[in-house]
């Protein structure tokens, strides 16, 4: 791994925690943030295992650092979600020769239900370890994560075309 593409990794994981902390809207269980879009970037423009470095970091850092809870039994649980869908988000990019709108609104939105089914696993299992079990709580809002996860995917796919083209150009180029 090259100097270059190391400090892109490590801007791109200080931008998911800033994200992280910075945008989310909280309401109970459910968090509407951007914190995905670094990952995005990560595995679109590098593959897999890049995404999945950005996703497993930077979620790992805002866990034991910002989300309140420390180190816990369930932490890695929580983590896993966004290492999975920056697996998958590099996985499917690589699949693709380009990666337009549509491409990237497919990446994202298979992302977002990977982050959504996750999630709900790791409070159920949470949810079950400290009993604080609830059907509603666990399930409850499934459909306003889903719609969200399409909403932000929009969103993503709507920026990242043109975003991930200039930066192939700019990395290339070495500027």
């Amino acid at each position: 791994m090259n100097t270059r593409k190391l400090t892109t990794l490590a801007m791109l994981i200080a931008l998911y925690i800033v994200l992280s902390v910075m945008t989310p809207v909280k309401i109970q269980n459910f968090k509407f943030t951007f914190e995905a879009f670094p990952i995005l970037v990560a595995a679109i423009l590098s593959g897999p295992l890049d995404g999945f470095i950005v996703g497993t970091a930077g979620s790992l850092i805002y866990q034991i650092l910002f989300s309140g809870y420390g180190i816990t039994p369930t932490t890695l649980l929580w983590v896993l979600p966004h290492s999975l869908s920056g697996l998958l988000a590099g996985f499917l990019a690589g699949k693709f020769k380009e990666h337009g709108f549509k491409e990237c609104a497919i990446i994202s939105i298979c992302s977002a239900l990977c982050v959504t089914a996750f999630n709900i696993l790791a409070l159920y299992v949470d949810s079950k370890l400290y009993g604080y079990y609830s059907k509603t709580l666990v399930f409850g809002n499934i459909i306003i994560k889903i719609i969200a996860g399409i909403i932000l995917s929009i969103i993503y796919a709507s920026v990242l075309p043109r975003l991930i083209s200039f930066l192939k150009r700019q990395l290339s180029t070495g500027q």
